[in-house]
C-alpha cells in the first residue's frame, strides 16, 4: 500500500529569478511560463502585483510537469498565496486561469492599501502577547506559525512602532500589503465574485483560516474570499496535514519554508522541497521511492 501522498505550495519569501529553471525544459510548463509576463519581471519579483501570479505560477508549472509521473495528492495545502495554487493542483482550476485568479488577487488586494504597508515575523514571544501589542499599534497578528512564532501585518508607521518594542524577535519581510488582516477587507466580497467559477477539488485542501479540509467548491469559494483578511493558522494546517494521515510531502515552489517546518514539527513525515532538486527526474526518483 503506497504512502498517503501531501503536496504544498509555497508562499511568499522565497521567489528568485532561476525560480523557473527546472521547467523551462517540459513543454505544457514552458508554454505556461510564456503566457505571463511576470515571469519576466525578475526586478520586481517581490511588488505584490508580481509576486503573487510568479508564486502560484511556479507551482502549477511544477505540477504540471510532474502529475503525469506522480500520483494525485491525497491531500494539498498551501501557504497564504499558495493556497490559491493548491487549489489548481488539486484540480478545482486550470493552470492559466489559477495564475490569472492570483493576478485579480494581487490587483483586488493593492486596491486597499491606502498608506503604506508590511509585514514582520515575530519568534520567541507567545502570539497571544504578539496579537495584544500589535493591536496596540493598529496591526494585527496575519499567520500563526507556531505558539511562539507568527507573522504580523500593518501600516508601516504601526510597524515602526512596534518593531522598536519586539526589535531583538522580529525580521521585517519582502512584502508591502498587510496580507490577512482586516486592512484587506475591502477585496474579499470583489475576490468571492472573482472566484466564483471554482470547481470541486479532486482531493482535499486545507483552508488556511480554520484548517479545515475542503471537498467542496462553495467551502473553496468561500475559505479563499476570506482569507485574504484573516489570520493563517499555518501551526493548525500542519497538524491537519498530520491527522489526516500524510506520509509523504513535497513542496512546490521558490525556498524549503514548509517543508522545513513541516519537518520540524511533524518528523515523521517525509518531507522535500522542488527547490533541493537539480532536476524533474530528481524530484520524481525521490517521491516515488519514498511513496513506496
Amino acid at each position: 500500500m503506497s504512502a498517503r501522498f501531501l503536496v504544498l505550495c509555497s508562499g511568499q519569501g522565497g521567489q528568485h529569478p532561476a525560480m523557473f529553471d527546472l521547467v523551462r525544459e517540459h513543454d505544457g510548463a514552458a508554454g505556461l511560463i510564456a503566457q505571463f509576463g511576470e515571469a519576466r519581471e525578475t526586478a520586481r519579483l517581490f511588488d505584490n502585483r508580481v509576486a503573487q501570479p510568479v508564486l502560484v505560477l511556479s507551482a502549477v508549472t511544477l505540477w504540471e510537469a510532474l502529475r503525469k509521473d506522480l500520483p494525485q495528492p491525497d491531500l494539498c495545502a498551501g501557504y497564504s498565496i499558495g493556497e490559491l495554487a493548491a487549489y489548481g493542483v488539486a484540480g478545482s482550476i486550470g493552470p492559466a486561469a489559477c495564475v490569472e485568479l492570483a493576478r485579480e488577487r494581487a490587483r483586488l488586494m493593492d486596491a486597499c492599501v491606502t498608506a503604506p504597508q508590511g509585514m514582520f515575523a515575530v519568534s520567541g514571544l507567545e502570539v497571544a502577547i504578539v496579537d495584544a501589542m500589535a493591536k496596540e499599534h493598529g496591526c494585527a497578528v496575519a499567520i500563526v506559525n507556531d505558539v511562539d512564532k507568527c507573522v504580523v501585518g500593518g501600516p508601516v508607521a504601526g510597524l515602526d512602532a512596534l518593531e522598536r518594542t519586539v526589535a531583538a524577535r522580529c525580521q521585517r519581510l519582502p512584502v508591502n500589503v498587510a496580507s490577512h488582516t482586516p486592512l484587506m477587507a475591502g477585496a474579499v466580497e470583489p475576490l468571492r465574485a472573482a472566484l466564483a467559477g471554482l470547481g470541486m477539488p479532486l482531493c482535499p485542501v486545507v483552508g488556511g483560516i480554520d484548517a479545515a479540509r475542503i471537498v467542496r467548491a462553495d467551502a473553496a469559494v468561500d475559505h479563499l474570499a476570506r482569507q485574504a483578511a484573516e489570520p493563517i493558522l499555518w501551526a493548525e494546517c500542519m497538524d491537519a496535514c498530520a491527522e489526516a494521515g500524510a506520509e509523504v510531502a513535497v513542496e512546490l515552489g521558490p525556498g524549503a519554508a514548509l517543508s522545513n517546518m513541516l519537518r520540524t514539527r511533524h518528523p515523521h513525515i517525509e518531507c522535500r522541497s522542488s527547490a533541493d532538486f537539480r532536476t524533474l527526474r530528481g524530484i520524481v526518483s525521490w517521491a516515488t521511492r519514498a511513496l513506496g
